[in-house]
């Protein structure tokens, strides 16, 4: 009852939906069952799940230098036929902590990347070791998508991703498969072997909906 209560009183807190009040006055109509009271619960926590991952959810705005800060992950899961988004969750967590491992054995580590982006042409430059990688980018969609094309010294390479604000800056997310193309196409650029970022993609492996990307902050 106590668990039941805290959750209502988060919910409320967080002032959510309409649909979300009208769980919330079911579970005072006293015409529930022990097992709808259950699945109501289950049915609040994701909600405030989901509101938690959406907190930082505003506009980027991509102008100026973002400096590298670790791996981004997002990943769903289902479990009973509900399906539940795991970004920030300790599976994700987990997943960035490990990506990180490997990423730091070829060199890519917080501080030793950086985009800067020119919102004035819509250029950008990736800075890497050393190296710069320059290419043009679009965002669109209210800001919340980013399409990066680099130009001859990454083959032209293009991928399309979401684009999350977050309490340090921004996040920039790609399907798994393009992320981790461009991840190998990377490594290979600063003169590395690429047989850690294979383990990469197989972190999430039973997960859905798999993305990869960037923690960026200014």
């Amino acid at each position: 009852m106590k668990k039941l209560v805290s959750v209502i009183a988060l919910v409320a807190a967080l002032s959510v939906s309409a649909n979300a009040q009208s769980l919330f006055e079911t579970l005072f109509s006293g015409s529930g069952s022990s097992s709808s009271a259950n699945s109501t619960v289950s049915t609040i926590t994701n909600i405030v799940s989901g509101l938690a991952g959406t907190v930082y959810s505003a506009p980027v705005s991509l102008n100026g230098t973002y400096n590298y800060g670790g791996v981004a992950v997002s990943a769903t899961s289902s479990e009973g036929g509900v399906l539940s988004n795991l970004a920030g969750t300790a599976v994700t967590s987990g997943i960035e902590t490990k990506a990180d491992e490997y990423l730091a054995k070829v060199g890519i580590v917080p501080g030793a990347m950086s985009f800067t982006f020119n919102a004035a042409d819509n250029t950008f430059t990736l800075n890497v070791l050393g190296i710069s990688l320059p290419g043009t980018y679009k965002v669109g969609e209210s800001e919340k998508t980013v399409t990066l094309t680099f130009g001859k010294t990454m083959q032209y390479f293009c991928m399309t991703g979401t684009l999350e604000s977050s309490m340090s800056g921004a996040k920039m997310l790609f399907p798994a498969n393009k992320a981790m193309a461009f991840i190998k196409k990377l490594v290979n650029k600063i003169g590395e072997k690429s047989s850690e970022v294979a383990a990469i993609s197989k972190l999430a492996d039973g997960y859905d909906n798999y993305k990869i990307g960037f923690k960026l902050s200014k």
